[in-house]
């Protein structure tokens, strides 16, 4: 049996007998006698064939015309034809013909945790990639720490982090750097005169050290908390009602320096405390009005002791004046006519007599 092969460009003719290869065909015609078969391949397309690679690849003919991938166990490969991004290949042997394209390619460790910096990043989008790694995303108000399988390795800034989405564990715990407060609402505390108050309590706060916060310590705004809480019942545990009211001003300094140790081996940097609110008992809040109220008594009755007094000086100069001068005491005699001729509406005197002797009898009398 003899039959015609024509083998056009860009293809490669196998020729097989009993699942052997025995030969390879380039462009060409050629005739094919006795129970052969002919594959042909077409070198634009990865080559697929239907025998074992490996058996196949026995052929040196075959071989030399081939570019071959080999894959390892828990490895893959981004794979480039003519630079451009194609495909990940996974665990196993590739082969692809030579001369119609550019092939170029870099095989990974799944195993490992960071991902090479010679793999872009753009293709993290890729559908074919996405479900093969992990990302984590820092803001520029953070800063992460980065534990593998456990163990703090290093400490990260803001940005995008990715690695391989592999049974190694991976955690970056985040932490914030901006400036925070933290309220103490509600604290029912005893002065040193045994008086009940509650205060509200504020601190600001900053994280300075991440590794202290973090790593050191568990839940270190929880720590800071009751620190601050502690510091607080013992500031108002050393005075009385009216010596705390008076010293509220002071607090923020007393209180920084009971705990800038504890604060430090935090990791953190306390800017400011302070008492926001000193809310009082009802019947303590109307004991000190009327506190307020009977000083207020005093007050005003000194002020007008005062007043009183500054008036009775001021009537005996006067008459001092007025005995050692019988001119002032003339005008003074005649000012009062003169404020009570205003008073008087009608002025009655009989018809007889010296008018003029009779008015000044009225006035000087």
């Amino acid at each position: 049996m003899i039959k015609r092969i024509t083998i056009d460009a860009y293809q490669v003719g196998l020729v097989f007998e009993n699942r052997k290869l025995i030969n390879v065909l380039e462009e060409g015609k050629y005739w094919i006698t006795g129970a052969k078969n002919v594959e042909i391949h077409e070198k634009a397309l990865p080559f697929l064939p239907n025998i074992d690679l490996n058996i196949l690849l026995q052929n040196e003919a075959l071989a030399s015309l081939l570019e071959v991938i080999e894959i390892p166990d828990y490895h893959v490969a981004f794979f480039y034809v003519d630079t451009h991004f194609k495909d990940v290949l996974t665990k196993g042997k590739y082969a692809f013909w030579k001369g119609m394209h550019t092939y170029k390619y870099t095989i990974v460790d799944l195993t490992s945790v960071e991902i090479d910096r010679e793999i872009p990043t753009y293709l993290f989008d890729e559908v074919r990639v996405r479900g093969m790694i992990r990302s984590f995303q820092l803001n520029s108000n953070e800063k992460g720490l980065l534990f593998i399988d456990g163990k703090y390795q290093k400490t990260v800034e803001a940005g995008t982090y990715y690695f391989w989405n592999n049974t190694t564990p991976i955690e970056i715990k985040k932490i914030d750097l901006r400036q925070q407060q933290l309220e103490i609402s509600g604290q029912e505390l005893l002065t040193k005169d045994k008086a009940a108050l509650r205060i509200n309590f504020f601190v600001t706060y900053q994280v300075v050290d991440a590794i202290k916060a973090l790593v050191n310590n568990k839940d270190y705004d929880k720590q800071l908390y009751v620190t601050m809480q502690l510091a607080l019942r013992a500031f108002v545990g050393d005075f009385t009602l009216d010596e705390l009211l008076s010293k509220k001003d002071t607090i923020a300094e007393v209180i920084l320096e009971a705990t800038k140790t504890k604060v430090a081996t935090l990791g953190l940097n306390v800017a400011t405390v302070g008492i926001r609110d000193v809310i009082l008992p009802g019947d303590m809040k109307e004991i000190m009005n009327q506190v307020l109220v009977a000083e207020k008594k005093a007050q005003a009755n000194s002020i007008m002791r005062r007043e009183e007094t500054a008036s009775t000086r001021s009537l005996l100069n006067t008459a001092k004046l007025m005995e050692e001068n019988e001119m002032l005491w003339k005008l003074k005699e005649m000012e009062y006519v003169e404020k009570i001729a205003d008073k008087i509406g009608e002025i009655t005197i009989s018809g007889s007599g010296n008018i003029i002797g009779q008015l000044k009898e009225i006035f000087v009398k």
